[in-house]
């Protein structure tokens, strides 16, 4: 103790650097204060809450940023204790500490509102109601109230005097966070209204969107495409402009074939008795072909009857039977919705490429690679049987189709032929 003032008595003439020591020695304090809290202080509470289960690598961090505030308040209340500091130096060393103390709070409840995300995201619900819009929100008037409250320090003025300006200022405010209102109003409804979920796959084509949904911000809705990009949709535009949303039909359990098969117009004739009995072969119209044919029998017979013409007599088809052994085709598929989903095979209007058959049904599962492959199995047996039924597919004319047709000509069409195209270029 008397070595000690007899070092303060010999620079007790050097004020400067006994100031320095002062400070010297604060911050060497602060130093050990942030030591021993998160180096003795917080193993011994992580161990106290080890015992009761509430300490894991998610609260670590929270707890390590709330230790930097030991430093802050040593310097904040030493600072006093400095000799021949001016006093406005110490006034702003504690109002930066305070403000730092304000900071590092905030911070912390801002980490504890990430887990607290995180800990519902983890839960089966959490894809129909995300928060982190919320949690954003909550964030933003956080530091909001930390920003004025830092300024009410530095400044040394009250907190209230600042909030009295801000109403002069309301509608710059407005002005400036006009996003984050439109985009807190959006993220609303669409929670509130169940319109949009993490996972969901949505097309929005004007969007550049098309994809599932990954993240869902007070912002922005992150679509990773099919092609692995990233597209960042701002929540807003979700309410005011339209999208698909495919959430129904994963949720059916069952996904749409609407595909067309064009037939050969000049295909499409009557059956004869004969290849109607050969059409019998077929299990899946053999009821069907008896069935109809009875029935056209006892019509046609009626017209006799009543001394019809015979020209009046209905006949089968060979597109009706075809049709009627896709629908039955479609009905036998083990992979293909028989009940509770529509399955219709219908012919649409003639066009100049052929007659469209449509088939529009339902798979048993709404995997796209499933999805495909189920698809193009019955494209493939349709195409191949169609020549069963007497039918062709329409196909434009390529320039093979030409070249074997002129290899077809006789030698005097050729000449015929080569003297048109002369005499029309004469022309």
């Amino acid at each position: 103790m008397h070595a000690f003032d007899a070092l303060r008595a010999q620079i007790a003439d050097y004020p400067m650097l006994e100031t320095a020591l002062g400070v010297l020695i604060l911050l060497t304090t602060a130093f050990l204060a942030d030591w021993v809290t998160r180096h003795i202080l917080l193993r011994i509470g992580r161990r106290v809450l080890k015992t009761v289960r509430l300490h894991n690598e998610a609260t670590a961090p929270i707890a390590q940023r709330l230790a930097r505030i030991a430093p802050a308040l040593v310097i904040h209340n030493g600072i006093q204790l400095v000799p021949h500091l001016p006093p406005g130096a110490m006034t702003v060393v504690q109002n930066v500490a305070s403000a730092f103390v304000i900071l590092t709070i905030v911070l912390t409840v801002s980490s504890v509102l990430d887990l607290v995300n995180a800990r519902y995201a983890r839960r089966p619900s959490a894809a129909n109601r995300p928060i982190k819009g919320y949690i954003q929100m909550i964030k933003i008037a956080l530091f909001a109230i930390a920003a004025i409250l830092i300024i009410a320090t530095l400044i040394e003025r009250s907190p209230l005097l600042l909030l009295s300006g801000l109403g002069a200022m309301a509608a710059v405010l407005m002005l400036v966070f006009q996003g984050t209102i439109l985009s807190l109003v959006a993220s609303i409804q669409l929670t509130s209204n169940d319109m949009l979920r993490v996972g969901d796959w949505i097309e929005a084509p004007h969007l550049n969107a098309d994809g599932d949904v990954i993240d869902i911000a007070l912002h922005t809705v992150k679509v990773q495409n099919w092609d692995r990009t990233i597209t960042a949709i701002p929540t807003s535009k979700l309410i005011t402009d339209s999208y698909k949303n495919w959430r129904g039909m994963s949720e059916s359990g069952g996904r749409r074939i609407k595909r067309s098969l064009m037939i050969d117009q000049n295909s499409i004739r009557f059956l004869e008795p004969g290849e109607r009995e050969n059409l019998c072969r077929f299990a899946l119209i053999d009821d069907y072909i008896r069935r109809k044919q009875d029935e056209i029998d006892a019509w046609n017979k009626k017209l006799a009857e009543a001394g019809r013409e015979p020209v009046n007599t209905r006949r089968m088809t060979n597109i009706g039977a075809f049709r009627a052994y896709v629908q039955s085709y479609l009905l036998d598929h083990p992979r293909i919705h028989s009940t509770g989903l529509t399955l219709l095979v219908r012919q649409l209007d003639p066009t100049a490429h052929g007659l469209p058959l449509e088939i529009y049904c339902f798979t048993t599962t709404t995997a796209w690679v499933e999805y495909e492959s189920i698809q193009a199995d019955i494209f493939d047996h349709m195409i191949a049987i169609l020549p069963e039924f007497g039918l062709r597919l329409y196909q434009q004319p390529s320039g093979l189709d030409v070249a074997e047709l002129s290899s077809r000509l006789l030698p005097s069409e050729k000449a015929a032929t080569k003297a048109q195209a002369s005499a029309s270029s004469l022309k």
